[in-house]
């Protein structure tokens, strides 16, 4: 019996048991949706097709087209879950991914619900999986998984979530981005709770270990401009010095 990765109750149609084409029509069950991903561009392969995926989302992301990555994700997931039967760490990781990058997108449409089914959907690629990998380059695994939790929950504003989590993760063993990122969403969660002295740590913390990278991200330096700007009076020497390194001050 084929054990399914995909938690109770997902649907991977929005509005019937099947996706649809562009042009309305039933597509069967592991057929790419041609919205998503023309079958020009469909190799047959779900490890290739899968990748496809990930780079489409990621673009409808990076253009604020949440609501569009989020019908991706369940479209996605339709077609990938009958190849996941014989999963490859390769392949589990790509189909987890494609969850979590859909959750940052859900968190960002406000839609909670989907944020948390996506989730609770990756989780289990990730138990399956069994640790933390870096498969394609996914950075896939348990570690990833409790890091987009921190992300989404921050984005949702349940900043009592993130600074519970947050802090505790040992991101190590993953990419130095996604290290640096998760930094950067917890000390933004400290600042969002007026916590500046330990988003201000976190912030330092993380530039030690890549200062290039923080210093030019746009999210430390959003928020060691609101810092300064939130000085009642003269700013320390140290979020002074910061502010400086980061280029929001002269």
């Amino acid at each position: 019996m084929t054990t399914r990765t995909r938690p109770a109750g997902f649907s991977a149609s929005r509005t019937s048991s099947r996706p649809r084409s562009s042009q309305g029509r039933a597509t069967s069950p592991g057929s790419p949706p041609t919205a998503a991903c023309p079958p020009s561009r469909s190799t047959g392969d779900p490890l290739i097709t899968g990748s496809l995926f990930r780079s489409v989302g990621h673009a409808l992301h990076a253009t604020g087209r949440y609501a569009d990555a989020v019908r991706l994700t369940e479209d996605a997931a339709g077609y990938l879950e009958p190849h996941l039967g014989q999963a490859t760490p390769a392949l589990l990781s790509v189909y987890g991914t494609l969850f979590l990058a859909g959750s940052m997108a859900a968190a960002r449409a406000n839609n909670a619900a989907t944020t948390r089914t996506f989730l609770t959907a990756a989780d289990q690629a990730a138990s399956k999986l069994g640790a933390d990998a870096n498969h394609l380059w996914t950075a896939f695994g348990p570690t990833n998984v409790a890091v987009h939790r921190v992300a989404t929950a921050a984005e949702l504003g349940d900043l009592q979530v993130a600074i519970d989590l947050g802090p505790r993760l040992d991101t190590t063993d993953l990419p130095m981005e996604r290290r640096v990122r998760h930094a950067l969403e917890v000390a933004r969660a400290y600042s969002s709770w007026n916590r500046l002295d330990g988003a201000q740590a976190m912030l330092l913390d993380a530039e030690q270990i890549a200062p290039e990278q923080v210093r030019h991200h746009f999210l430390s330096r959003q928020l060691a401009l609101t810092w300064v700007r939130r000085q009642r009076g003269k700013p320390s020497a140290e979020l002074v010095s910061l502010a400086r390194r980061l280029k929001v001050l002269d």
